[in-house]
């Protein structure tokens, strides 16, 4: 069982950065690709970004030059930074890792940290 923390949210003016991170428990197990996801309240859950074992990422399309998300994955973690802040990326942003299980791909989630742009 892979158990995933993040940190570094926190509460920016509009135009700010922030950098988070989310780090697993353990070290013993195959990365597949690393992602962040966000969820603001009244809305469905969206992806931000997501990096996949090789280095290929990809982005949502309201974040896209605005943040990047890099992994370690001898350290087994990964971060987002996220510069140019907007009152709309205000949401819960959680972190999740997809791991190869023999034949299966499992997704492990963290709790998720709060990001509060103020305009």
């Amino acid at each position: 069982q892979v158990q995933l923390v993040e940190s570094g949210g926190g509460v920016v003016e509009g135009g700010g950065s922030l950098r988070l991170s989310c780090e697993a428990s353990e070290s013993d197990f195959s990365v597949n690709r690393w992602g962040w996801a966000r969820q603001a309240p009244g809305k469905q859950r969206e992806l931000v970004a997501a990096i996949a074992s090789g280095g290929r990422t990809i982005y949502g399309a309201s974040v896209t030059g605005r943040f990047t998300i890099s992994g370690d994955n001898a350290e087994k973690m990964v971060h987002l930074q996220m510069n140019n802040l907007k009152p709309e990326d205000t949401a819960v942003y959680c972190c999740y890792v997809d791991v190869a299980e023999g034949n299966m791909i499992r997704t492990y989630w963290g709790q998720g940290t709060q990001v509060t742009v103020s305009s």
